[in-house]
Parts: structure tokens; C-alpha cells; sequence
């Protein structure tokens, strides 16, 4: 089994790449999907997340709010690094399961895209490390647009992960994901044909 690390930065296209790899064949383990998964009503890293910030982050159903969460921690470094402490075990135990049960099926191929990769220092759980790079301008613009936050508040949460061009230079494989859509495509064609070879979807699809 392949296991290929995926992340990038905030507003960079990650997501777009992970579908893209998906369509190739590839399984994905979202890492956000397992923070809210972590956080679920009736979890116990919901139970610490509600006795650290209060009864506000939750919405009229009782789940978490996580832009009424957001608009804390990516304001106070102190409040971000306590609700890590509280969800991050949770994740990687889920991530890891997850793994796990893709091996268990024979998965040919597993991209794990995780945000935060090189700040929590993952890399070593992976072959290699594909990133989605954008430049921060580019960044920016899609952040305050995609979130309609105004220039500080975006400029805030870019400031709470490396800088794109610091990750850029830490990636094993990288996919500039500036232009256009077809362009991305093609450059996650390329990086799959060269790095993976074979096209799990398609052999699949040509068999039985």
C-alpha cells in the first residue's frame, strides 16, 4: 500500500486536489472530517472543548459552531494551542484507524490529507508529502472571499500555519494550484503517472 501525505495551506486548493485524487482511484482520509468527527455531541473531546471555551461554541442543536470556535482560537494562540491538546489525540487515533482499515482492504493507495502536517511534524508517517501551493496573495484573496472575512481576520488565520513558501520548500511533490482548474488537473495527471504509475480505477475498471 501506497501512503501519501497531502496538505497545504489555507485557501491553496486542497480539497480540489483530493477530489482529483479520488477520481484516480486513490482513497482519501480527511483529517478535518475526522476533527469533527472527534467532536461529535456525546464525545468526550467535545465534553473538555465545552469546560475550556463554554456553552457559546455549540449551535441551537447542540453540536459544535466551529466559526463561533474559529473566531477564538485563531485570535488567541493560548486558546489554539489548548483546544490541540484536547482534539489532536483523538485525531490521529481515528486517522490511524482509518489507515489501518484501508490496508486491511487492500487499498493500493491512501492519500491522508492532513492541514497541519508539518507543524505537528507527521511527515514521517509517509513515503512523501504532496502540497497544494498557492501564493499568498492568492491565498488571501480566496480566504476573504471564501469566508468573507476582512483583511486582518484573514491575514490572522494565514499567520496561525508555516508560510506557504516554507512549506513549499519542506514537500516532497508539489502542485501549483494558481490557475486554472484544467492546469491542476493536468499537473495531478502527471505527478500520478509519475510517482503512482498505474491508474488504480482504470485497472480496476478493466478487470473481472
Amino acid at each position: 500500500m501506497r501512503l501519501i501525505g497531502l496538505t497545504g495551506g489555507i485557501a491553496t486548493g486542497k480539497s480540489t486536489v483530493a477530489r482529483m485524487l479520488r477520481a484516480r482511484g486513490a482513497s482519501i482520509v480527511d483529517a478535518d472530517e475526522l476533527a469533527r468527527e472527534a467532536v461529535e455531541p456525546g464525545t468526550p473531546a467535545l465534553t473538555r472543548v465545552l469546560e475550556r471555551f463554554g456553552p457559546g461554541v455549540l449551535d441551537s442543536s447542540g453540536a459544535l459552531n466551529r466559526a463561533a470556535l474559529a473566531d477564538i482560537v485563531f485570535a488567541d494562540p493560548d486558546a489554539r494551542r489548548d483546544l490541540e491538546r484536547i482534539t489532536h489525540p483523538r485525531v490521529i487515533e481515528l486517522m490511524e484507524q482509518r489507515i489501518a482499515d484501508a490496508s486491511a482492504r487492500d487499498a493500493p493507495v491512501v492519500v491522508v490529507d492532513v492541514p497541519l502536517l508539518f507543524e505537528r511534524r507527521y511527515e514521517d508517517m509517509f513515503e512523501g508529502t504532496l502540497l497544494v501551493y498557492a501564493p499568498r496573495d492568492v491565498q488571501l484573496q480566496r480566504l476573504m472571499e471564501r469566508d468573507t472575512l476582512n483583511a486582518e481576520a484573514a491575514q490572522r488565520r494565514l499567520g496561525a500555519q508555516l508560510s506557504i513558501d516554507e512549506k513549499r520548500g519542506r514537500a516532497t511533490w508539489i502542485i501549483d494550484n494558481h490557475g486554472d482548474p484544467a492546469d491542476t488537473e493536468r499537473q495531478v495527471a502527471a505527478w500520478w503517472d509519475e510517482v503512482l504509475g498505474t491508474d488504480p480505477a482504470a485497472s480496476a475498471a478493466g478487470t473481472g
